[in-house]
């Protein structure tokens, strides 16, 4: 996997959680512009999603099997979506920190997928 996409992944991962921590401290739901933050995020997954589906049709294999790579690039692909759906049911402070718990998962999926890589020894 590409190390400064895994990187940036997580680093938007956690600016997402402090703002959308911070809305929740205010007592805040999610707002538009979180939701544009979250979309930012998605597309980053998204882009990760498409390089680890490039690299293994060119015959790169993880060093922890292909079978796990592919789920947790699915799972970081589906996390911040799912939390941004919850949090537009529960419009109070408890859906900004879903949003908070997502997002940090997401940053803790990136760890461990650069990992399941091989710590950055692949391409």
């Amino acid at each position: 996997m590409l190390t400064p996409l895994t990187v940036v992944l997580a680093a938007a991962a956690l600016a997402l959680a402090a703002w959308c921590g911070w809305a929740a401290y205010r007592d805040q739901p999610t707002k538009d512009w979180h939701f544009i933050g979250m979309a930012v995020v998605t597309l980053l997954a998204l882009v990760q999603l498409v390089i680890g589906i490039v690299l293994l049709a060119r015959g790169s294999d993880p060093a922890e099997g292909t079978a796990i790579f592919v789920a947790y690039l699915a799972a970081v692909v589906a996390c911040v979506p799912v939390v941004g759906l919850i949090s537009l049911t529960e419009r109070t402070k408890w859906g900004s920190l879903t949003v908070v718990a997502g997002a940090v998962v997401l940053a803790v999926l990136q760890a461990r997928l650069h990992d399941i890589w091989g710590g950055g020894s692949g391409a």
